[in-house]
This record gives C-alpha cells, sequence and structure tokens, in this order.
C-alpha cells in the first residue's frame, strides 16, 4: 500500500508477489498488484489479478466488476487520447479547431456574449467521442473555475437574460461534451461550482434552465456508472424533492425529472439520503399532489408514486410514510375522485397508489391495519383495483397478517378477501395456496365477531370452486362450524346465509361432507337454508 501511495508500482508489485508466495490466496495482495498494474497501463495483467480474486472468493463479485470497469474505463480514456493526439498532430481541421476555440474562451474580461458566442460554437464542434477527449485533454473544464466572467454569470442567483444564455449555452456544452463518455461525465462532477450549482439551477425559475439541466442530469442517471458518479460527488438530501415538484410541470420536464428520480431510487446511497428532508420536505409535497391530482400532469404523478414505493425499500423511510397521516388521507382523496375521473391517466394514478399501499404492508400491525382498512374501503369500487392487487400479490400477504392479527386488522383483511374473491379467480386460487387446509378462515369463523364470521364464510364460499379446495376439508370440523352459524340466531342474517350457502357448495364439491352432515343431524337445517343458495 505504501508503494502504491508513492507510486512505485513496481516495487508494489513485487511486495504483492511476495505476499502470495507465503499465502497463495491473499485477496489483498491480488486487489493491489492490480491496481499497480492498471497504474502502469499493464491492462490484461490487471484483470487477471481481479479474475484471480473471484477465483478464490466469488462472494466477491461486486468488487471484481467495480475493478473491472475501472481497468476497462482506464484503457479507453487512454486509447481515446492517443487517437485524439494522433488527429491533432496529422492537423485534422475539427481537432485543431477545438484548441483555437478553448483557446479563444481563455481570454479574460470580454464581454459576456462573446463567451456565448464561443461556447455556441463549441458545442456544435462537438461530433464525437475524439472532439469530445480533446476538449477534456486541453482543460476544457477549466472554462467555468478560470474565467471570471463566465464564473460569474452562470453562478449568479438573479440571472439577467444574457446570464440566462450562456447557462443555457454551458449546459448545452457539458452535455455535447458527456454524452456517452464516462471520463468526461466523471471530471464535470469534479469541477466545485457544477456541483454546487445544479440543485440551484434544478430549482431555477427560468425554463429553458430547468430543461437543460434536467438534460445533463439524465446523462448520468441513465446508466449505474453515472448515478453512482451523482451520489459520490452531490448531496442528495434536497433532490428528492426539488425533482418531485416538476409533476406540476405539464411539459417534457415532468417526465425527465421522473425518470432521473426512477434511477436513483435504485440506489441505496441516495434511498439513505432521502430520510433527512422526507418528513419535512418530500412528504408535504407528496401529500399535496396527491391531492390535486386532478389538475397536475398525471403521468408524472403515477411515475413519482411508483418511485416512493421503491423507496419504501428502505425500512427508515417506509416508516416515516406510514406514520404520515395526512399521507393516507391524501390516498383516500385520490381514490374517491377516482370514480369521478375515468381517464387511463387518473386510473394509473390508482394502481400506483395501490402498489404503494402494498409495499407499505411490509410495516408493523398498526400500519398494517391502516393500509388494510384503505384497501378495504377502495376496491370495491373498482374491479380494475381488483385486479391490480391481486395480480400485486395481496391475498398472500393478508393471509399471513391474519394468522396473529386482532380483531380491526382481521375485520379490515377478511372483508379486502371478500372483495378480492368474489369474482377474481386467481385471488381464490390464491387464498387456497396460501390458507393451507383453510386454518385461517376456520379460525375466523370461530370469532365473536360476526361481521368477520359472515365474510369468513362467504369467503370460504368462493373458494370451493377451486378443484381440491373442499377435499382438503374432509377431516376437519368445517361442517360442524358453518352447520352452527346456519341455523343460529346471529343478529346479522347475513352469518347464517353465508354459512349456509358455504355448506351447499361444500357439499355440492365434495359429497363425502354430507356423511358429516348426516351424522350431525344438520340435512334438515341445509334444506331450509337451501333458499339462500337459489338466490346465490
Amino acid at each position: 500500500m505504501a508503494y502504491l501511495k508513492m507510486h512505485e508500482y513496481e516495487k508494489a508489485i513485487g511486495d504483492c508477489e511476495w505476499a502470495l508466495k507465503c499465502n497463495g490466496k491473499c485477496i489483498k495482495a491480488y486487489f493491489l498488484m492490480g491496481k499497480a498494474h492498471l497504474a502502469l497501463k499493464h491492462y490484461s495483467e490487471s484483470k487477471q489479478c481481479y479474475e484471480k480474486i473471484l477465483q478464490i472468493d466469488p462472494q466477491k463479485k461486486s468488487l471484481f466488476e467495480d475493478c473491472m470497469k475501472e481497468v476497462n474505463l482506464e484503457e479507453k480514456r487512454v486509447k481515446d487520447e492517443e487517437r485524439a493526439m494522433k488527429e491533432v498532430q496529422s492537423g485534422k481541421l475539427t481537432a485543431l479547431s477545438i484548441k483555437e476555440l478553448l483557446q479563444k474562451l481563455d481570454r479574460p474580461d470580454q464581454n459576456i456574449l462573446y463567451y456565448t458566442g464561443g461556447i455556441r460554437l463549441l458545442t456544435g464542434a462537438m461530433t464525437d467521442c475524439t472532439e469530445q477527449t480533446l476538449f477534456r485533454t486541453n482543460n476544457g473544464f477549466s472554462i467555468l473555475n478560470d474565467n471570471e466572467v463566465v464564473r460569474r454569470g452562470f453562478c449568479a442567483e438573479r440571472k439577467n437574460t444574457a446570464e440566462v444564455d450562456l447557462s443555457v449555452s454551458l449546459l448545452s456544452l457539458w452535455q455535447a461534451v458527456c454524452a456517452g463518455n464516462e471520463e468526461n461525465l466523471r471530471l464535470l462532477l469534479t469541477q466545485p461550482d457544477v456541483n454546487a450549482q445544479l440543485p440551484k439551477l434544478l430549482s431555477s425559475g427560468v425554463l429553458e434552465i430547468q430543461k437543460e439541466t434536467l438534460a445533463l442530469i439524465s446523462l448520468y442517471s441513465e446508466n449505474e456508472n453515472g448515478r453512482r458518479l451523482l451520489v459520490r460527488h452531490q448531496d442528495l438530501t434536497k433532490w428528492l424533492q426539488i425533482l418531485m415538484a416538476f409533476v406540476n410541470s405539464t411539459d417534457a420536464r415532468a417526465s425527465s425529472a421522473m425518470n432521473i428520480l426512477s434511477g436513483l431510487a435504485e440506489e441505496e446511497r441516495f434511498r439513505t439520503q432521502c430520510r433527512v428532508m422526507l418528513s419535512t420536505g418530500v412528504l408535504p409535497l407528496f401529500t399535496q399532489l396527491l391531492t390535486s391530482a386532478k389538475l397536475v400532469n398525471q403521468a408524472a404523478l403515477a411515475c413519482c408514486i411508483g418511485i416512493m414505493g421503491t423507496l419504501c425499500a428502505d425500512v427508515v423511510i417506509r416508516m416515516q410514510m406510514a406514520e404520515c397521516k395526512e399521507y393516507w388521507q391524501a390516498c383516500l382523496k385520490l381514490v374517491d375522485e377516482c370514480f369521478d375521473v375515468s381517464t387511463p391517466r387518473y386510473r394509473e394514478c390508482l394502481f400506483a397508489v395501490l402498489g404503494l399501499m402494498m409495499n407499505l404492508l411490509l410495516e408493523s400491525n398498526d400500519i398494517i391495519q391502516r393500509a388494510i382498512g384503505v384497501l378495504s374501503r377502495i376496491l370495491p369500487a373498482s374491479s380494475s383495483a381488483v385486479e391490480e392487487v391481486v395480480k400485486g400479490g395481496v391475498v398472500k400477504k393478508i393471509i399471513k397478517f391474519l394468522k396473529a392479527a386482532g380483531q380491526t386488522t382481521s375485520n379490515y383483511g377478511i372483508k379486502t378477501l371478500c372483495i378480492c374473491t368474489r369474482s377474481n379467480r386467481q385471488a381464490q386460487e390464491d387464498l387456497v395456496k396460501s390458507d393451507k387446509r383453510f386454518s385461517v378462515l376456520l379460525k375466523l369463523l370461530d370469532s365473536e365477531n360476526e361481521m368477520i364470521v359472515g365474510n369468513a364464510a362467504f369467503c370460504l364460499g368462493q373458494c370451493l370452486v377451486v378443484p381440491g379446495a373442499a377435499t382438503s376439508l374432509l377431516n376437519s370440523n368445517v361442517v360442524m362450524i358453518l352447520l352452527k352459524h346456519a341455523g343460529g340466531d346471529a343478529t346479522r342474517t347475513l352469518v347464517q346465509e353465508n354459512a349456509a350457502i358455504s355448506l351447499g357448495k361444500l357439499c355440492v364439491a365434495e359429497p363425502r361432507h354430507i356423511f358429516q352432515l348426516r351424522k350431525l343431524n344438520g340435512l334438515a337445517i341445509l334444506n331450509s337454508s337451501m333458499k339462500y343458495m337459489h338466490n346465490t
């Protein structure tokens, strides 16, 4: 390690070779040797060192991939610079023009319009990787740091027309310079003023500046290396709130901002940074967007809701969201309005909200209760919503919760299952698969709460159409339980009706249950209850 820091790479390799003689599986030695070979431009040898690490420990795959990317990027950078140098030496006009334009931009104390014009000419000259490389090797990124007029105009808080034009031109230049060029993307973010200004430019009231800033950031967010650069060099604590605000935009800025957020949301370090401003800045804005869903860009809002669902993978974010009462009220308002507004875009928002609530079902009991309660209110009014949550695995999740749920959660949960199984075959099959031998439903049929009993009986009856479902109950006490409710004196006739219907369906689906029914003298009760069957 010491030799590497002193740039004595040959000695570093010698040290590593000695270490490997002592321990042929020393990962640290291979890692440092790979770094030393890379510094010496021994790319093949460097890759071989990293491949050895993976052979020794396959769990080091992530380290291996990062190291190989570093080697490939460095090899490409060197080759690009060698190619660019040859073009300059051969006198190629475009190569010489890049150098000449940069020299002209280096002149101090010119009018701001002079620099804006030069930057635009330079942008037009960026046609391929060679020009991008020449921009880099001729200190193009120092335009901002070394030129006070350019720097002052770009960093001005309140920009006049000339400063706006300069800023837009600079942002366009950086897009042209960085598109598809990872080394340039990296170098741009090492410029202090660029780092400081990006979030300010996003919040700028000037439409063109916002559009060009979003386009520049999109170059980073569209691939993993770019996102990592952003996370490493930028303080992203405010970015979620800043980008989310673009949902209010009616133009392409909204989709551009959501695409950036979609990429960043996959990064664990970004999710960690989002915790800071979530409860004070992000959630109030998100709630406001949900409550004004009719007025905002609905395609962007649906995407935004999905992004919040992705962020819920972080337990701290999930807790903060789940504990926000205003968020739940906003969800209900959006759902209530959805029944008045049936546009495809609005329905996308509804489905996204349902997905977000499904993600929040990973939390503690009180939060689960709240989420299932909202679902039980939403689903009766929308068959499309039912299909969406069933696809999302809601039946399996609710069965899991019902195994240890209190009365309120059980009430909401069984109601939700009733809604799902009423007309959705996949939901019926999911319930049979998740609730082995109907142990959860049988437990609910023993509840003292008549609403829970009635819904459990209904749910059971709906699932008996699944092949094998009735047979799985042959050695259970289901006949006795249903008989008790069908012939009982419950204050809610729904309990008697649903129990009788389920009992009838049970005997039709599996006639062997009739023997148990006969033993319990239940045929008369069943016959008297058949009137309910005719009404189903």
